[in-house]
């Protein structure tokens, strides 16, 4: 949380990179508050191994040079700048290359770091637990993004609404969850599991180039 901060305080406001950023932080806060609350998860241990090593892959994107990006990310640092998307298009983007490609990597990193598998009743309970937790920052940070847009664009509203309508997370983390089942049933077999976290990769690259369609009329 503290280089998720420190991001924060060194990049503009307007920065796509910026704006994930800042949502991951608030997300990422309320996990943090729920494994020391009341959240009930199996095992708190493999949480936070968890939120660190799936963070971890956000900070590797960002800290990545322009020709090192990670496929699921490119479009989101190739349109930074671009002041005809939207803050919320850059949230689900974010959103959208964090959780269709990087969950399911981080779970079977830390399945591997601990010893443990997705198989076991515990991770994937735990897994859905976090779920509520999602969803409620979620919730509450979109109809933040939808209020602004709705003040900035008027005119160009039905595109910008069929965008954020397109993505849902609780349907992304079903599919990631899928992913994690079976990237762990091919992972001895190193050329399949290679291939397939490359063709994930692009595939989700692919609808976050898609979500950061321009809405708004081009800035010079």
């Amino acid at each position: 949380m503290a280089r998720l901060r420190r991001i924060d305080d060194e990049l503009p406001r307007g920065d796509g990179a910026a704006v994930f950023n800042r949502m991951y932080l608030t997300v990422t806060e309320a996990v943090a508050a729920g494994l020391e609350g009341d959240t009930v998860f199996v095992d708190p241990v493999f949480m936070e191994q968890l939120d660190v090593t799936f963070a971890s892959l956000w900070i590797e994107a960002y800290d990545a040079g322009i020709h090192d990006v990670p496929r699921a990310w490119a479009a989101m640092f190739e349109r930074r700048h671009d002041r005809a998307v939207l803050p919320i298009q850059f949230a689900l983007a974010g959103m959208n290359s964090h959780i269709g490609h990087d969950l399911a990597v981080a779970v079977i990193q830390t399945c591997r770091q601990l010893d443990t598998s997705p198989e076991h009743a515990g991770v994937h309970h735990d897994y859905e637990a976090v779920n509520q937790l999602l969803a409620a920052c979620e919730s509450k940070v979109r109809r933040s993004f939808l209020t602004s847009a709705g003040q900035e664009v008027d005119a160009y509203l039905d595109p910008v609404v069929h965008i954020v309508n397109s993505w849902n997370i609780d349907k992304a983390r079903d599919v990631a969850w899928v992913n994690v089942e079976t990237m762990w049933a091919i992972r001895h077999v190193d050329s399949l599991a290679n291939r397939y976290r490359a063709a994930l990769a692009r595939t989700v690259g692919m609808a976050s180039r898609c979500l950061l369609t321009p809405t708004l009329p081009s800035v010079n």
